[in-house]
């Protein structure tokens, strides 16, 4: 779940103060600047005009400027995370675990930032979404876990997330303990189930408390259907 080159999400600064009230949502200027590079990526992908290709690549740089001011980071960092990206610009999938026992649920802390969140990350090419998950679990948390429900696939800019460079769909599995036992990995450095109502400090760019909830509920009614959004 640590870093952008891996597998995983992750948070990248404080939230953005900046934004043009619009009739539905906010459109932030992170927003602005996914869509400009989604244009100038799949513009790469299929324009063979050499002019029409520099001026994309221009607008690439416009979005590292861009991100770089409105993220703290390096324009070289900003750079970087699109430049394996190739094709039509679509957004990623990102995969979260709700495995319970009780009313407690497993929770993972993240090196890169001291916090909890479910397990999860990326999800890989050639990977169904329930294997991606189930591999998650035990890679980070070392315990054994089948994917039972899909109980929510949600747009992250819809949610109380801080901003990010990606635009990820979140899906959100509820799980099953199978067997395994805690274990430690290299992106994660605590693993533990605490109870719904008491939640440690969580790592918000991969799980907000909602969310947890949310899963909890599924949990005790089953027969809820899938959330979207």
């Amino acid at each position: 779940m640590a870093g952008y080159s891996g597998r995983h999400e992750r948070a990248v600064a404080p939230q953005c103060d900046r934004f043009v009230k619009t009739q539905a949502s906010a459109a932030t200027i992170l927003d602005w600047a996914r869509k400009v590079q989604a244009i100038a990526q799949t513009g790469l992908a299929f324009s063979k005009d050499p002019f029409d290709r520099e001026r994309y690549a221009q607008l690439q740089e416009l979005v590292a400027s861009i991100l770089s001011t409105e993220l703290h980071i390096p324009v070289g960092t900003a750079r970087s995370f699109w430049e394996q990206e190739e094709g039509y610009a679509t957004p990623k999938v990102d995969v979260r675990g709700g495995v319970f026992v009780g009313d407690r649920v497993l929770l993972v802390r993240e090196r890169a930032d001291g916090k909890w969140t479910l397990p999860g990350g990326w999800v890989d090419v050639n990977d169904a979404p329930s294997d991606a998950v189930v591999r998650e679990i035990y890679e980070e948390s070392g315990y054994r876990a089948k994917a039972v429900k899909l109980a929510a696939l949600f747009d992250k800019n819809r949610h109380a997330h801080p901003p990010g460079i990606h635009h990820i769909y979140k899906l959100f599995f509820l799980c099953e303990l199978t067997g395994g036992a805690a274990a430690l990995s290299n992106e994660t450095d605590g693993v533990d189930f605490f109870p719904v109502g008491s939640l440690p400090d969580l790592s918000t760019g991969r799980v907000i408390r909602p969310q947890i909830e949310r899963l909890y509920e599924h949990q005790l009614h089953r027969h809820l259907p899938t959330d979207f959004d």
